[in-house]
């Protein structure tokens, strides 16, 4: 069996970590990228690709679908909760009325109201929806990812699509996870989100630009909260990874961080898994081209764009994450996955309603109208995927919690979530599927993880009979259902 590395917040300092271009471009993810354009294996016919790029937003916690995208506003009032639905440009289509932008254009986008999975447990709730597959794994540890794990669709794109379209043409891996990895406030990293049994080789590239807290969530600076106000200070900055050499160093600076590379591979224990020494050669190439490269430093900066541009985000860390997963699909990675927040954020088991609407819905409506708007404007929206999901949605009945809340909330629920996608060769302006009047459970077309995470493979051209292969060589399906009927 593959060994099994456990996974721990970085302990580095912030500075430590930027001044050596961020730890996931130290050994945590680039040589999935080595080899794939040689081998081209995937297997049976190759399908048109209608999307070249993935954004997949991830509302860690677990987004109400009362307050959103399918609101019940004739149910009795411990149901239908405070907020009131609004008309979008779509025809007989209402969502929260926090959400204005978003019904502005929503002949941008559509709705699938009818996701569902048997989990309401938060750490199996990721691993189904960030890996597509509503099965979990023999021994499956909630508390620590594992190399027993399923790969996460950021992992099975990353091999898949270098093998079915050839070289990337740029020092940018094809799967990145921004602005930081989802962790627990008690430090331990949420399953799902790495390669699992396929090995370290194939974890997406994490881009740290958002530090942790342990108690606060939400879009900082101007958006930041505590669910449970217990009043501890945010004061972090959004920033990118700086891969910049210092000119007064030069090319031995990047010699002193290939051998800081090796350092680090041979204390993880994980050298064995990069292969050979030509594959760690070709490794620490890639590695030292992407601290180079001036375009992999403008696609992760943010900084530097225009005012208006960054008005039209938000600046916060929500419009800066988005505003940087636009950067990469102009750079041509296939696929970005966007935590908006870090585990918990939208976990509204209490203060719900005064935190959603001052905290969360505001910041996404905003962002995620500025990315919609401008790949629209810019042409790209049809071969652009945009999905926003979480790990599950909201239970129908308010619940008020009062030995940690003030007021009501509403607590985990897998058996029904809304997604949005839009872009990439879905059909616009269509709602798929139907919840009953309380919102709990799917009455037409019940849609699994599988066929959430099918519909993005199909979209980016991955052939249906694709395959993976783990540490051993054995081969694994990458798909594990259709793509939504209705949709595509």
């Amino acid at each position: 069996m593959p060994t099994k590395p456990i996974w721990k917040h970085s302990t580095f300092a912030r500075r430590e970590a930027l001044q050596i271009g961020a730890a996931s471009i130290l050994g945590l993810g680039t040589n999935h990228l080595l080899g794939l354009a040689e081998a081209r294996a995937a297997s049976g016919t190759k399908p048109p690709a209608k999307a070249k790029s993935c954004i997949f937003i991830f509302l860690s916690g677990g987004l109400a679908q009362h307050e959103s995208f399918d609101m019940k506003p004739d149910a009795p009032a411990e149901i239908r909760g405070e907020f009131r639905p609004i008309a979008t440009k779509t025809a007989g289509l209402q969502i929260c009325e926090h959400l204005p932008k978003l019904a502005k254009i929503s002949h941008l986008w559509s709705l699938c109201r009818s996701l569902t999975h048997p989990s309401n447990d938060h750490s199996a709730g990721h691993h189904i929806m960030l890996t597509g597959q509503s099965q979990l794994p023999v021994g499956f540890n909630p508390n620590a990812p594992s190399r027993t794990d399923h790969p996460s669709i950021a992992s099975k794109l990353g091999h898949a699509i270098p093998s079915v379209r050839g070289a990337m043409g740029n020092n940018l891996p094809p799967a990145v996870v921004l602005p930081e990895r989802l962790v627990h406030n008690t430090g331990r990293v949420l399953p799902g989100q790495h390669a699992g049994m396929m090995g370290q080789s194939s974890d997406p590239w994490f881009i740290e630009a958002s530090p942790f807290h342990t108690t606060s969530y939400g879009a900082f600076p101007d958006f930041a909260f505590d669910h449970q106000q217990r009043g501890k200070p945010d004061e972090r900055i959004f920033q990118a990874p700086q891969l910049s050499v210092p000119q007064t160093q030069g090319i031995s600076d990047i010699h002193q961080r290939m051998e800081l590379l090796d350092r680090l591979n041979r204390q993880r224990k994980r050298i064995d898994q990069i292969g050979e020494s030509s594959m760690l050669d070709r490794h620490r190439q890639t590695a030292a081209s992407m601290i180079l490269d001036p375009k992999v430093h403008k696609a992760l900066d943010v900084a530097k764009a225009d005012p208006a541009t960054l008005e039209r985000y938000g600046r916060n860390s929500f419009g800066h994450s988005l505003l940087m997963a636009r950067q990469l699909v102009d750079s041509g990675v296939p696929l970005i996955q966007v935590n908006l927040g870090n585990n918990e954020t939208w976990d509204t088991h209490g203060n719900a309603f005064p935190h959603l609407k001052d905290r969360l819905l505001p910041p996404t409506d905003q962002a995620l109208a500025a990315l919609l708007g401008d790949l629209e404007q810019s042409g790209q929206l049809d071969e652009t995927l945009v999905v926003v999901a979480g790990e599950f949605g909201r239970t129908a009945k308010i619940t008020l919690l009062a030995e940690h809340y003030k007021l009501p909330g509403r607590d985990h629920w897998g058996a029904s979530q809304s997604v949005l996608m839009a872009g990439g060769g879905v059909q616009p302006g269509v709602v798929v599927g139907k919840t009953d009047a309380k919102g709990e459970y799917p009455v037409d077309t019940p849609v699994k993880p599988e066929n959430f995470a099918a519909t993005i493979y199909h979209l980016l051209g991955i052939p249906s009979e694709a395959v993976w292969q783990d540490t051993h060589g054995r081969p694994f399906a990458i798909y594990h259902g259709e793509p939504i009927a209705g949709l595509v």
